[in-house]
């Protein structure tokens, strides 16, 4: 729990209004989420290298990336927030992460066509003095795809950049038949989680709490 030195902390650099979090990631659809919550913000790209360890466990994983991302800015970040989010698809233990060509993502899709799968993200928030390192599972249900349903998604560049190869906010949505959690998550950032911390950390701060 945050201590009122943390809650003067995020009031101090801009009067009454509450410190913008520093978002480490030049997602769209990142900013988009911090706007569509009303969370003020600045954007950075992370000083941090991605570098998938095959053996690693693929939470961990996306909590150790969220993590290096968050910390490769903490140092200029004075005393706001920064935020780090990564995230993976997850089939049978094997993680999906942005398709290199078309071929790639025919063969994800492929994959996730008729089955289950889970949308890991980890997310961490440093402050002056403490972090946060937490994650987010969503299980997301495909239906059976055709080779032509699949063929059509890929003549679009929407799978483009996207972890799994589909963008559930865009015509991706079309491939789902159910999906359970955050919805938000799968887009690209685990709101509820961020949510919470905030509430926890700045109560009355962020509107939250």
């Amino acid at each position: 729990m945050a201590g009122r030195g943390d809650l003067g902390r995020a009031e101090t650099v801009s009067g009454s209004a509450p410190t913008p979090l520093l978002l480490a990631s030049t997602s769209p659809q990142r900013r988009a989420i911090l706007g569509q919550l009303g969370l003020p913000f600045d954007v950075a790209r992370p000083c941090y290298d991605e570098k998938d360890d095959p053996g690693a466990d693929p939470i961990e994983l996306m909590r150790a990336h969220a993590r290096g991302k968050a910390r490769s800015l903490a140092g200029e970040a004075a005393n706001r927030p920064v935020l780090g989010i990564d995230t993976a698809v997850l089939l049978d233990g094997r993680v999906f992460g942005k398709p290199a060509d078309e071929s790639e993502a025919r063969a994800m899709l492929t994959r996730l066509a008729g089955r289950t799968h889970e949308v890991v993200s980890g997310l961490c928030l440093i402050g002056p003095g403490w972090e946060e390192l937490e994650h987010e599972i969503t299980r997301v249900t495909f239906r059976e795809l055709s080779a032509r349903e699949i063929d059509v998604y890929l003549a679009g560049d929407e799978w483009r950049g996207r972890a799994g190869a589909y963008a559930i906010q865009g015509l991706g949505a079309r491939q789902i038949a159910r999906i359970e959690g955050d919805y938000l998550n799968v887009v690209g950032l685990p709101a509820a989680l961020l949510v919470s911390i905030l509430a926890r950390r700045f109560p009355g701060v962020y509107g939250l709490g």
